[in-house]
């Protein structure tokens, strides 16, 4: 990143964190939705999930309980920081 690049936002971090956690485990948003019921999280849908993440603003809830669904082992606030420069898995 060039010294005058502006840095992602925090929503948009924690977005791009939660899109390459879903790709590299290979679920869908509307995969996601229904898992998030065995978690607690009722009421989501395909389109409620797509709009939570592509806004970055959903509560850490939803970010937690979204990574438990997916079965990741930790959150790796190394790539958070980067801003969405992640590896492929």
């Amino acid at each position: 990143m060039s010294p005058k690049a502006k840095k992602p936002s925090w929503e948009d971090r924690a977005a791009r964190y939660l899109k390459a956690e879903l790709k590299r485990a290979g679920v869908t948003y509307e995969e996601l939705a229904e898992r998030l019921k065995k978690h607690g999280i009722k009421g989501e849908t395909k389109a409620s999930v797509a709009n939570k993440i592509s806004r970055g603003t959903f509560p850490a809830s939803f970010f937690l309980a979204s990574m438990a669904a997916i079965e990741a082992d930790a959150v790796k606030l190394e790539d958070v920081l980067r801003g969405g420069n992640f590896e492929e898995a």
